[in-house]
């Protein structure tokens, strides 16, 4: 099976970097990406970039270059205090984009027009390890604390992040099978961020994060019906 893993962040990417270090790196228009042995398995890493735009982009060069049989994406998300925990592996279900502010037509529609519901009728019913089973809510931006209440009671939210809802969207119009494992690096609640202004947090975090999703992939893969 041919898959190819795009990681998004920066910081996701350079831990990538570091658990590998034997990488051929090489270059595309849009990121680095290298070829990579996990267990049996031959897999391409690929750099996605950061925000939905370097999303959107590099997910369609990812299918029309190397033409995944799978696409993964695996990365952080920041969670809502007292609704996740951190370290919690969500295996995003569904995808929206809510930072869409629509003024002369209906809001809703347009969210809605970039939502994505992903079939992932091609995994076992009892999943390879612990996860939550849901929803991701993307933006090009860290959580807001004035928008948390809204995307609870509008979305039932528990965290959010700046790529899923580009790559789930760009992933369903291509017809390409799409896996999304994002593990909660940081929270957010109405005292702030516990990573805001605290960098080395995150960078931290997402180490073990990125090092969590490599070693739990190889069971994800083993477990796809074909």
């Amino acid at each position: 099976m041919n898959t190819v893993v795009i990681v998004s962040a920066n910081a996701e990417w350079r831990v990538v970097k570091e658990l590998y270090p034997n990488l051929e790196i090489k270059n595309s228009p849009y990121g680095e990406y290298a070829d990579l042995k996990l267990d049996s398995r031959h897999l391409t890493l690929f750099h996605g970039g950061w925000g939905k735009i370097s999303a959107a982009a590099t997910a369609q060069y990812v299918i029309d270059h190397f033409k995944p049989d799978l696409l993964v994406n695996l990365g952080t998300c920041g969670g809502f205090a007292g609704r996740i925990e951190t370290g919690t592996v969500i295996l995003v279900e569904r995808t929206l984009v809510y930072d869409i502010i629509e003024q002369m037509g209906d809001g809703a529609e347009a969210i809605e027009h970039y939502a994505s519901s992903l079939d992932l009728s091609w995994l076992p019913a009892n999943l390879p390890d612990s996860t939550l089973r849901g929803l991701l809510v993307s933006a090009d931006r860290d959580i807001v604390v004035e928008d948390i209440p809204m995307l609870i009671e509008k979305f039932d939210a528990v965290a959010a992040d700046w790529e899923s809802g580009a790559i789930a969207w760009v992933a369903k119009k291509n017809g390409t099978r799409l896996l999304i494992l994002r593990a909660v690096s940081d929270l957010v609640g109405g005292d702030g961020g516990e990573a805001y202004g605290n960098l080395e947090l995150f960078h931290e975090r997402t180490k073990t994060v990125m090092r969590d999703l490599f070693q739990r992939l190889p069971s994800w893969l083993n477990s796809i019906k074909k």
